[in-house]
């Protein structure tokens, strides 16, 4: 049995979150909400929070059976670029700098052993 959540434009770099997921990806679902706690990047929040999204899911969609969250596991975790918003920043010399405001969308699935 398999659940999946996903969580679109999120504000922050795809390449940031791609650092954060890499972390639990085919772990236990109980070690990388453990790992995604404790971890001091900004992104970690976000994906514990669509981690969790998932749990309650399979739950929600296979209430007859007993899942035990120490029996799921991480099957896919996978980010995608989301829109740019494009913004410019006035420089010296009457120049502009252009300011890519980078969106994401993070899409984990978990499974049961």
């Amino acid at each position: 049995m398999e659940a999946k959540a996903t969580h679109k434009y999120l504000s922050s770099s795809p390449r940031k979150m791609r650092l954060v997921i890499d972390l639990i990806r085919d772990k236990s679902v109980d070690q990388a909400i453990e790992i995604l706690h404790f971890s001091t990047k900004h992104a970690a929040k976000d994906a514990e929070k669509v981690l969790r999204s998932a749990v309650a899911n399979l739950f929600n969609k296979d209430e007859e059976s007993n899942h035990e969250p120490s029996d799921l596991f991480v099957k896919e975790v996978f980010v995608n670029q989301g829109p740019t918003l494009k913004r410019m920043l006035p420089a010296p010399m009457g120049r502009a700098y252009k300011i890519r405001k980078r969106s994401n969308h993070l899409t984990i699935v978990i499974a049961s052993k």
